[in-house]
């Protein structure tokens, strides 16, 4: 058993023992947890840890559905408006459940949203290694190829990284493909042509099609400069096709996209935590 889906009346959950490295040693992690009633959960969550021990792990992460491509995250803190576009949602009293069994947050992240007229407000200087193009609209399956390689190497050391093979890739962003905005679509490219970068936004669908909102997904580089670059283009061009609004999603506290975020202005709206529980480390 790799993956197993536990329901009681008012509960449910899945158990996944093919979750990523914590602290050099392979954990399991409890992801789509649905606690409608309390008590329930609580008892389903004890049944899902007895199974976790069972099969000769010691430690679990949660929420998280086998890996962090997949939903993870319980949302810890809000300013309670409505969540935007593939955002991880919860009951408020589920994270309550998972902390009364011993987890404890392993890892934090936030949401920051920013007025587009306060963006990057001078242009840039022309970089020497790369130059930014928007995505030409062709052939997106190429699209999420080239995402999907450049992703696994940029993330590779990040925590909880979990490799997985490019047809699960594909199949997650397939259903994204007729939502997608060439001119919110990035790459960052070296002389040679090579990929160096790339950037993801995409409208706040979440408040309808009229939307003056975008989220910037998620970005990456490998070239000094290039990430910044990238915001800057992502920003400069949202404004211009009439957003009014920015969404610097789902950022970790301690890396450089949050360091960004901070020093351009974003107001922080949401915070989220992974969990974690070890037994007898």
């Amino acid at each position: 058993m790799k993956v197993e889906t536990l329901k009681v009346d008012g509960a449910a959950l899945t158990i996944h023992l093919n979750g990523p490295d914590w602290d050099g040693a392979p954990a399991a992690t409890i992801g789509n947890v649905s606690f409608k009633v309390p008590k329930a959960g609580r008892e389903l969550l004890q049944k899902a840890l007895v199974r976790i021990r069972d099969a000769g792990f010691d430690r679990v992460l949660g929420p998280m559905a086998g890996d962090t491509w997949h939903s993870y995250r319980f949302v810890s803190e809000s300013d309670g408006s409505p969540a935007f576009l593939m955002e991880p949602a919860n009951r408020a009293h589920e994270p309550l459940i998972f902390a009364a069994a011993g987890f404890e947050p392993v890892a934090r992240y936030f949401s920051a949203r920013m007025a587009l007229e306060k963006c990057d407000p001078a242009p840039l200087p022309a970089p020497a290694d790369f130059t930014v193009e928007t995505w030409d609209g062709n052939e997106p399956e190429v699209l999420f190829q080239e995402v999907f390689a450049l992703s696994c190497v940029a993330f590779a050391d990040n925590a909880f990284y979990t490799p997985i093979p490019e047809s699960v890739f594909l199949g997650m962003y397939r259903p994204v493909i007729p939502l997608l905005k060439r001119e919110l679509i990035f790459f960052a490219r070296r002389p040679d042509g090579t990929l160096a970068g790339f950037l993801f936004a995409i409208p706040n669908y979440a408040e309808g099609l009229e939307t003056k909102t975008v989220i910037l997904k998620t970005y990456a580089s490998f070239v000094p400069g290039a990430g910044r670059h990238m915001v800057h283009a992502c920003h400069a061009k949202a404004r211009a096709m009439g957003y009014e609004t920015v969404i610097h999603a789902l950022i970790q506290d301690n890396n450089r996209s949050a360091d960004r975020s901070r020093k351009e202005g974003g107001e922080v709206f949401r915070r989220y935590e992974l969990l974690g529980l070890k037994w007898d480390v």
